[in-house]
């Protein structure tokens, strides 16, 4: 006993009847608006400046000179940065623009 069915005939038995929804596409409509002024507000709030502003400073301490193991000097330079690594590595670039030989003494905030 074979029975020969239809793609469509198999869909019907495993899926029951299957319904065709068409799509309906409503138009676009753009709703514009006529007579449109743009004017600029009269109380337009300005930034305040803050008379003080806080920035952090590290101050670095580097001892500084020209001859190797010879007169050193003591360099303080102030950094505005957070890190202390950043401010160590600010002053070294610095201090070597003038001197050749540059030694850090210590890093601190301020």
């Amino acid at each position: 006993m074979t029975i020969e069915l239809t793609e469509e005939e198999m869909r019907q038995a495993l899926f029951g009847e299957l319904e065709v929804r068409a799509l309906v596409i409503a138009p676009r409509v753009q709703h514009t608006a006529l007579n449109i002024v743009t004017t600029e507000p009269e109380n337009t709030a300005k930034k305040k400046k803050s008379s003080h502003k806080f920035t952090p400073r590290m101050r670095v301490t580097l001892r500084v000179g020209n001859e190797f193991e010879g007169k050193m000097h003591e360099v303080v330079h102030e950094a505005d940065t957070l890190s202390s690594l950043v401010a160590e590595q600010e002053a070294a670039r610095a201090a070597r623009k003038k001197f050749r030989f540059v030694e850090v003494v210590s890093v601190k905030s301020t």
